[in-house]
């Protein structure tokens, strides 16, 4: 992995995790956490999305939306994890 390609994930992250912060009402840790929240989720997604069949492509745009799915699926099991 190369320095663009990492500069590329911490912006793609850092888009995915504020998006989700914003989509969960309430949501969102401040801007360092959500980018974290954003890469982790990047991760989820890849791991989660194929395997239920679901491809968004791969462009720029694509990883995005791609991110912000799974940043929504974990900001919702840390929301989870917090109530119990």
């Amino acid at each position: 992995m190369g320095i663009d390609s990492l500069i590329v994930m911490l912006i793609v992250g850092a888009i995915a995790g504020w998006l989700a912060g914003k989509i969960m009402a309430g949501g969102g840790f401040g801007l360092l956490v959500n980018m974290v929240l954003g890469i982790v989720g990047a991760f989820v997604a890849g791991l989660i999305l194929p395997a239920l069949g679901f491809s968004v492509g791969g462009s720029v745009l694509s990883a995005i939306v791609h991110s912000t799915i799974g940043a929504v699926i974990v900001l919702a099991l840390i929301r989870l994890v917090k109530r119990v």
